[in-house]
């Protein structure tokens, strides 16, 4: 049993402790001191759950701690068009889409791997990419515009390329550059491939 409970059942059941109270404080401020100390009593951390519940697979802590070490390498990662186009053509480069797979299909940056971010493990991520020491390359909905479809944009707090960018750190992977900027499908230079993505000879991508 909770103390604040133990506590008040004693109180109650014993009238020595009453009467003394009673006669040193007056009835009235005894029982506005009563109901003080029982508010405050059901209130305790004992009572409403502060105490942690043990999980060893989930670790805020070591979450907030890795966005927090890596905010500045992460800014100077962050690349323009023209920086992620070129980096892109590098062969030791990976560029890696990790929206959902219906997604992916619709429309993506060509030559861009498929691993969708709720899909990732050691193992899953090994498959994909060759090396800890690999180049990736990650861009999300939210780096484009005019697609509400593929490319439909999130709340910016909820941008997966943050998401990516976290998780990818926790299993190991430290060489992580992000495509920065906002783009319009329609005008940017980035190529895409995709099931919605027009094939005829006027298009640019």
């Amino acid at each position: 049993m909770p103390k604040p409970y133990v506590f008040f059942t004693n109180f109650f059941t014993c009238s020595d402790i009453r009467s003394f109270y009673l006669r040193q404080i007056g009835r009235m401020k005894f029982q506005a001191l009563l109901l003080t100390a029982f508010t405050l009593a059901m209130t305790s951390p004992a009572l409403v759950g502060d105490e942690p519940i043990p999980n060893r697979l989930i670790d805020y802590n070591g979450f907030q701690k890795i966005v927090d070490t890596s905010k500045n390498q992460r800014e100077s990662h962050r690349l323009t068009e023209d920086a992620f186009l070129a980096m892109a053509s590098d062969p030791n480069a990976l560029v890696l889409d990790a929206r959902s797979a219906a997604m992916y299909r619709l429309r993506h940056i060509k030559g861009a791997a498929n691993l969708p971010f709720t899909d990732f493990s050691a193992t899953s991520l090994a498959r994909v990419i060759p090396g800890k020491e690999t180049k990736i390359l990650i861009y999300c909905n939210n780096n484009f515009l005019n697609d509400p479809v593929a490319m439909f944009s999130k709340v910016a707090t909820a941008s997966l390329n943050l998401s990516t960018y976290t998780s990818l750190k926790s299993y190991g992977y430290d060489n992580i550059y992000e495509l920065g900027p906002l783009l319009d499908v329609n005008k940017t230079k980035i190529p895409f491939e995709g099931t919605e993505v027009p094939t005829h000879p006027g298009n640019t991508n």
